[in-house]
């Protein structure tokens, strides 16, 4: 089993930065893809960035392409997503996900959120 930790979420103004990591802290992502979400008051879930852990091109929506960036640390089994010239658009609860095979896109397993807060 896998089980992801969040954190890195916080208030800042617009214009500035966080970083989330998303790390597993038993078991491995191994194979699994993970996928970056964030969810708004009276909003449906959007998916923000999807990374391959074996490699492979990232996705990022189009809201946050250029601003947001997905990396990773294979060493430490953490992937983080660096958010930067963050708009009150952005306030959001973000969540990372991961997707075991056989990659059905119903992702398993959850991390518990973090607030992301931008003000204006």
């Amino acid at each position: 089993q896998v089980q992801l930790v969040e954190s890195g979420g916080g208030l800042v103004q617009a214009g500035g930065s966080l970083r989330l990591s998303c790390a597993a802290s038993r078991g491995t992502f191994s194979r699994y893809t993970i996928g970056w979400f964030r969810q708004a008051p009276g909003k449906e879930r959007e998916l923000v960035a999807r990374s391959p852990w074996s490699g492979g091109n990232t996705y990022y929506s189009e809201s946050v392409k250029g601003r947001f960036t997905v990396s990773r640390d294979n060493a430490k089994n953490t992937v983080y997503l660096q958010m930067n010239s963050l708009k009150p658009e952005d306030t959001a609860e973000y969540y990372c996900a991961a997707d075991p095979p056989p990659w059905d896109t119903k992702y398993d397993y959850w991390g518990q959120g973090t607030q992301v807060t931008v003000s204006s």
